[in-house]
């Protein structure tokens, strides 16, 4: 067992496109001899809200963004921090550059993002995903998706394709490998 804790890390996969994602966060799986993947809303919070009724209201980016963190500080306490101690490689898909990207492409203050999620460890390996395999960004069932769809009110799809581009464009920018 000892022999795995060295190996175990985690790696954290990014992009706007959830197929593409989570295909490299299958392929990045396939290289690990012990290890699984961790994806966005294992808590079930944002299928709460894909079910709430249309009175609820839009949620803002900020409400987004803190459920997303409530998300991930589940997905640290029950999958992640788990899985490494036992000497695991944990594959996070999405994990926080992605939802960094989006809070800052919706205008929220780059500090408040950052502080956001500050109590997430660091990945041992990151990769960004920019596109999918048939050139698209933006499928609907990613958090960046599903985050310009409440925002947008569904209706507006102008706006939600500004949005999921800017989130793109934010993504790029930061300095990780891309793949």
């Amino acid at each position: 067992m000892t022999r795995h804790r060295a190996s175990a890390q985690l790696i954290a996969v990014d992009g706007v496109d959830a197929a593409a994602v989570a295909a490299a966060a299958k392929e990045a799986l396939r290289a690990v001899t012990r290890g699984g993947i961790s994806r966005w809303d294992a808590s079930g919070v944002f299928q709460d809200l894909a079910v709430a009724d249309g009175d609820a209201g839009a949620p803002s980016a900020r409400t987004l963004l803190l459920l997303y963190a409530a998300d991930l500080a589940f997905r640290l306490r029950w999958q992640i921090r788990p899985a490494l101690a036992e000497g695991r490689t944990v594959v996070a898909a999405p994990y926080l550059f992605t939802a960094m990207a989006f809070g800052r492409a919706a205008g929220l203050p780059s500090s408040w993002v950052m502080n956001l999620f500050r109590f997430a460890p660091r990945p041992g390996a990151a990769i960004v995903v920019h596109e999918s395999r048939d050139g698209r960004r933006g499928s609907k069932d990613g958090f960046v998706g599903f985050a310009c769809d409440r925002i947008a009110g569904g209706d507006e799809e102008r706006f939600r394709r500004k949005l999921l581009d800017a989130t793109a464009a934010r993504l790029r920018q930061f300095h990780v490998p891309r793949r």
